[in-house]
């Protein structure tokens, strides 16, 4: 008896040490296959967390580069008139959207005490109350809109609207995607219109500086023309009174500058009526921006050293050294090559109004060699510089 209660036992137990077993096994299994899946859902997670950092850069340099004042349209119109308009259509859109009840969903079958009809009023109540709330700050972004403000108020607006389904979930009341969609197309709208108006404001400023500068170029033209026209009369009155007197050589002299002062005359009137001759400069301020950079701009100018001392009288706190001087009857088209060939090391890459580069004067000699079959009229490779080095000493 004793042998087969042992036997028994015995066997009792292997079917225990084997059903635990099997269990174990299975739970090995388990773990492996969710441990599997828990890693292909950190591979995915890992993913979406590279693509979301990807757009999180994008996002960053394109508000950068709008804010620099390189904006790219949403919806690009011809100006700033055509955005208006298509705005006022909008909010025409909108209002129309509001007095329809498409711009908020919510329950039809909420009861209140039982009443379907009370039930309804109370959704009403609070579908007003919650639309509100999100046209109150739809309307805020659009008024402290700027363009490069656009992505964080669209995101903005997003999470607002996803609050007010959060909070309007118990009577399913959320903003209608129709009229989130148009109000997201307000904000992009409004941030292209913006962008347009400061663009046409650019344009605007620069023909008044291309006008201003045009204006004094053509100042500069009469008052030479007037002055070589004086001097010519001073010379042919007085070749009358050498031809009177009978002196022929002082007569013959005389001949030679009145002619020296037609050809003076003929070349002021060539000069103006050539709009892209001129002179390209080339330019630098050690004290300023340091060494190795220089401006390079043109100018119509009788006198190109004018425009020069212009450019150094108030906005640097020392005045510019001219390097290299080049008359051009193409003057406009060799400061545009000038500018092509030294693109990669343009300062501000950005705003390409601005004309400084990272080049020393040499380079930008060799580079005119290669370039420009025009006359060198000066190039001074050291800057002299001497008012900042005049301070320097002083320090």
């Amino acid at each position: 008896m004793e042998a087969l209660e042992i036997a028994t036992a015995t066997e009792t137990l292997r079917e225990r040490q084997t059903q635990e077993e099997q269990r174990a096994q299975e739970t090995h299994v388990r773990w492996r296959s969710e441990i599997s899946r828990a890693e292909i859902e950190l591979e995915r997670v890992r993913s979406e967390a590279v693509r979301a950092r990807a757009g999180i850069v994008e996002t960053e340099e394109t508000a950068l580069l709008q804010e620099a004042g390189v904006y790219e349209y949403q919806h690009p119109l011809a100006d700033a008139v055509a955005y208006k308009a298509q705005l006022k259509t909008l909010k025409d859109t909108l209002k129309g959207m509001v007095r329809n009840d498409n711009a908020v969903l919510a329950a039809t079958d909420w009861q209140v005490n039982g009443s379907l009809a009370q039930g309804r009023a109370m959704v009403r109540d609070f579908s007003k109350l919650m639309l509100r709330a999100y046209n109150a700050e739809a309307d805020s972004l659009v008024r402290s809109m700027k363009p490069y403000k656009l992505a964080s108020a669209t995101d903005r607006l997003g999470k607002t609207r996803e609050t007010i389904a959060r909070l309007g979930k118990t009577m399913h009341i959320r903003i209608g995607d129709a009229y989130h969609h148009q109000r997201l197309y307000e904000l992009q709208l409004t941030a292209d219109h913006l962008a347009k108006v400061e663009e046409e404001k650019e344009r605007v400023r620069e023909e008044r500086e291309r006008q201003r500068e045009e204006e004094k170029a053509q100042r500069e033209f009469e008052r030479e023309k007037a002055r070589l026209l004086k001097e010519q009369s001073h010379y042919r009155s007085a070749l009358a009174k050498l031809e009177a007197r009978g002196d022929e050589a002082g007569a013959a002299q005389m001949r030679e500058k009145i002619a020296e002062a037609e050809e003076a005359i003929k070349g002021v009137n060539d000069r103006e009526a050539k709009i892209r001759a001129g002179y390209v400069y080339v330019i630098s301020n050690i004290g300023a921006f340091g060494e190795d950079m220089v401006k390079i701009g043109m100018t119509r100018r009788l006198d190109p050293m004018d425009r020069v001392r212009e450019l150094g009288d108030a906005s640097v706190p020392f005045r510019f050294d001219v390097h290299a001087l080049i008359f051009s009857e193409d003057a406009v088209g060799l400061e545009s090559r000038l500018h092509s060939e030294l693109e990669k090391r343009r300062v501000n890459r950005i705003n390409l109004r601005r004309e400084f580069f990272h080049a020393s004067p040499a380079d930008v000699r060799d580079l005119l060699a290669r370039i420009s079959g025009q006359h060198l009229l000066e190039y001074r490779e050291m800057p002299e510089a001497l008012e900042w080095r005049a301070s320097q000493n002083e320090n």
